[in-house]
C-alpha cells in the first residue's frame, strides 16, 4: 500500500478541527491529533511546521468551506444572514473555533481582513453606503446577529417550552427580521 500524503493531510485537518474546536489552541495536543488522524506527529510538523500553523490551516480551510456554502450577496443581506445562521448551526464547531482564536490570539487569521473588507466593499458598492468603515460595521453586525443561536445556552433555548427545532426556526426568523430592519434603516 502506497503512502497518500493528500489523504494524510485531509485526516490531519479533520482531526485537528475536532481537537481545536473542542479544546482551543492551548488545550489541543499534537499527540491526540496525530492519533485521531492515524498519522504520526512528525507529519504535522512536516506539513504544517507547528501546531499554530496547523490551527491557521484548519481555520482557513473551514472558513473557505463556509464561504463556498454561504456566498455573500450584498443585495440580499437578510437572505445572507439566514443562510449564515443555517450554516453555523449545522457546524457549531466552526464558531467555537473562531471564538478560540479570538480568545487565544490577538491577531487576525490569514485572509480574514481581506475577506471581510472585500465583502464590505461589495456591500458599499451595492448599497451606496458612505464609506468602507460603515460597510464593515453593517457587515460585522449582520454576522454577529447570524451567529447568536450557537452561543445561546440550552436553558435559554428551551424558554417557551417549544421543541428545539421549532425554537431554532423562530430564532432564525428573528435574525432575518432584524437584518431586514437594519437594511431598511441603514441602507
Amino acid at each position: 500500500m502506497s503512502y497518500d500524503s493528500a489523504a494524510t493531510r485531509a485526516r490531519l485537518l479533520e482531526a485537528a478541527y475536532r481537537e481545536f474546536s473542542e479544546r482551543g489552541l492551548a488545550g489541543a495536543r499534537v499527540d491526540r491529533i496525530a492519533a485521531a488522524a492515524r498519522a504520526n506527529k512528525q507529519a504535522i510538523y512536516a506539513y504544517y511546521g507547528s501546531k499554530e500553523n496547523l490551527f491557521d490551516a484548519v481555520l482557513t480551510e473551514r472558513l473557505s468551506v463556509l464561504s463556498d456554502t454561504v456566498p455573500f450577496d450584498p443585495d440580499d443581506l437578510p437572505g445572507y444572514a439566514g443562510a449564515m445562521f443555517d450554516a453555523l448551526n449545522a457546524t457549531p464547531e466552526l464558531l467555537r473555533l473562531t471564538n478560540w482564536r479570538a480568545l487565544e490570539r490577538n491577531d487576525t487569521g490569514p485572509g480574514w481582513v481581506e475577506s471581510h473588507l472585500s465583502k464590505a466593499q461589495e456591500l458599499r458598492a451595492a448599497t451606496g453606503l458612505p464609506d468602507d468603515a460603515t460597510a464593515i460595521d453593517v457587515l460585522e453586525i449582520v454576522i454577529a446577529i447570524a451567529s447568536t443561536w450557537v452561543s445561546v445556552p440550552a436553558e435559554l433555548r428551551a424558554v417557551g417550552g417549544e421543541d428545539t427545532d421549532k425554537r431554532q426556526q423562530a430564532h432564525r426568523a428573528v435574525v432575518v427580521a432584524a437584518v431586514t430592519a437594519i437594511r431598511d434603516a441603514v441602507l
